[in-house]
Parts: C-alpha cells; sequence; structure tokens
C-alpha cells in the first residue's frame, strides 16, 4: 500500500446546481467508471487512481456538508501532485465547469427542466481519466458492461497501487507504464492487450491528455482518438464525455440516446435529434446524461450491464 506523510484539506466552491449525493448515487449503478466502496456514506464520495502527468497514485475524499453547497476535499498523493489531483476532482466531478447557466437549458425546454427537477443536482460523473475510459472501452467490446467492469476492477487489485482513503483501502487502475510493461496484459485476448498497451504508450506520449482533448474542435478530438487502434465512433466519444469530461457533445453514436430523445421529443431522424440538442448547449452532455439516467430507472441497462453505455 502507498502511504503519503500527510492529508491535504481543500474547499472548493461550485458554480451551479450540485449534489454529491445525487451524483455519486448515480456512480454506483454506472458499472463501467464505478468504485468499490465509493460511495459508502451519503455526502461523501471517495476516489483512488494514478494522477497525471507523473501516474503516482493519490487518494481523495470528498464531502458535501450542505447539500449544494461547497465540498470539503481530503488529497492523499505525493505534495508535487496535489495540485494535479485537485484539477482532476474537479473534472471528474464536472465541477469545472461554470453550471449557473444549467437552469436555463430546463427554463426553456420543458422535457429537460423535468428532467432537472426529477434529478436536481446531477452532473456526470466521469472515469479518472481519458486513459482508464480508453482502457475500459476496449475491454468492453464483445462482452457485457459488468463483466468489463469487473476485469477492470481486476486489473487494479492486480497490478494498481493501493491508498487507504479515509480507511477505506482501495485499488487504483494501473499507471500507463505499469500497463506498457506487461508482456500480456492479465485476463484479456492478445488483441485487447495489444490495443490496451497501446493506449497507455500514446497515453504516455501525451495524445489523451484530458485539457488538449476539450480544447480541440469536437470533430478533430474524436477524429484524433479514432486513430488509436480498437477506439471507433462509439468508443472515441466515450473517451472525450466520459474521460476528459467534455460538457457540451452530443453523442451521435449513442443509439440508445436517441431512442430515449425519439420517445420524449417524438422526433424521428438523427438530424431532428442533433437539432434539438443544440438547445442544450453549452450542456450538451450534461442533458444527455439526465436522457440516459431516465432511462436507466425504466429500463435497468446500466445494472445489468445489456450494452456499453456512457
Amino acid at each position: 500500500m502507498t502511504t503519503f506523510d500527510q492529508i491535504t484539506w481543500f474547499n472548493l466552491t461550485v458554480d451551479g446546481p450540485f449534489d454529491l449525493t445525487t451524483s455519486a448515487r448515480f456512480l454506483e449503478g454506472f458499472a463501467p467508471a464505478a468504485r468499490a466502496g465509493a460511495a459508502a456514506t451519503p455526502g461523501e464520495l471517495r476516489l483512488a487512481f494514478p494522477v497525471a502527468p507523473s501516474w503516482r497514485p493519490a487518494g481523495v475524499l470528498v464531502r458535501q456538508p450542505v447539500p449544494g453547497g461547497p465540498l470539503r476535499v481530503a488529497i492523499r498523493a505525493e505534495q508535487s501532485d496535489v495540485d494535479d489531483v485537485v484539477a482532476a476532482v474537479r473534472r471528474i466531478l464536472s465541477i469545472d465547469v461554470a453550471g449557473s447557466g444549467f437552469p436555463d437549458v430546463g427554463a426553456r425546454d420543458p422535457v429537460v427542466g423535468a428532467l432537472q427537477r426529477r434529478h436536481p443536482g446531477l452532473r456526470p460523473v466521469a472515469f479518472h481519466s481519458p486513459y482508464e475510459a480508453a482502457c475500459y472501452a476496449i475491454l468492453s467490446h464483445r462482452v457485457r458492461m459488468t463483466q468489463a467492469a469487473a476485469i477492470k476492477q481486476q486489473l487494479a487489485v492486480r497490478l494498481g497501487d493501493t491508498v487507504d482513503v479515509h480507511g477505506e483501502t482501495m485499488p487504483t487502475f494501473p499507471a500507463p507504464a505499469v500497463l506498457l510493461a506487461q508482456p500480456h496484459v492479465p485476463m484479456v485476448s492478445e488483441l485487447k492487450s495489444d490495443r490496451m498497451k497501446a493506449v497507455a504508450k500514446a497515453t504516455l506520449e501525451g495524445r489523451l491528455d484530458a485539457a488538449e482533448l476539450r480544447s480541440l474542435p469536437v470533430r478533430e478530438a474524436l477524429t484524433r482518438l479514432k486513430e488509436l487502434p480498437g477506439i471507433g465512433s462509439f468508443s472515441a466519444e466515450l473517451v472525450l464525455l466520459r474521460g476528459a469530461a467534455h460538457p457540451d457533445v452530443f453523442p451521435e453514436a449513442e443509439e440508445r440516446l436517441h431512442e430515449e430523445m425519439r420517445r420524449a421529443y417524438r422526433a424521428t431522424t438523427k438530424s431532428d435529434l442533433i437539432a434539438i440538442a443544440e438547445s442544450w448547449a453549452p450542456y450538451r452532455t450534461w442533458v444527455a446524461l439526465l436522457m440516459r439516467v431516465n432511462r436507466e430507472e425504466e429500463t435497468k441497462e446500466i445494472a445489468t450491464g445489456r450494452r456499453a453505455t456512457r
């Protein structure tokens, strides 16, 4: 287990509606990015991950003493990594984006407004990094989400570090250099092993930097991601939306989202759906999450792992 000499505490303010318990509750049911023991206590979230760019392990306890209020964050990490950990936490929780304009989207779109009232304060909770999201995307090829998530967790246990996060021992997903050093990534086929190692190599080369991916025009970012072996249109959107936590992308490859939108808006073509989603800007990713959560409550797709999803 990695140990650290001290815990660094921060207060993080949030712009706009955000409820940690609501977001953590969604994370518990989201198999691809779920963390065992992460949300054991309401109003708390525990995270353990290798932090870019050092890729050393970090452990984080996030608390929201008052629902909708500021966050109290405890960080266990090398002191030189603390600022990077804070930036990662803000991205993971989607609180690095000003959310004060999000209610306006619901005010002009009754469908969105109803979803916001049903899930107050819900924002996307992302993977720890685009690197981890890309590895999950490869693991999920041709298997159920729950199987892919279980393999990802076992890779963390077998190859990752462990960190004490406020009394909870948690494994981190293996750092890129660790994955790249494996003759064969355990528990996966040769093809998936080669592809995951290619993702690790690209990560160490700086090609999966979250801030850079978000700074690019969306089409360019997706094109770059699709240059990675095993990353197609669906997976590229997963990495950009749920890895880099881009707040304003309409998922054009997410058919189950489209089905939910057709039901809610009585729309027919994809061009209709894209036009509808334009009114969601600059929070298209956030609204897409609300739509998918609403569908999940009815179908239990994520819980049963019937298909990879964002």
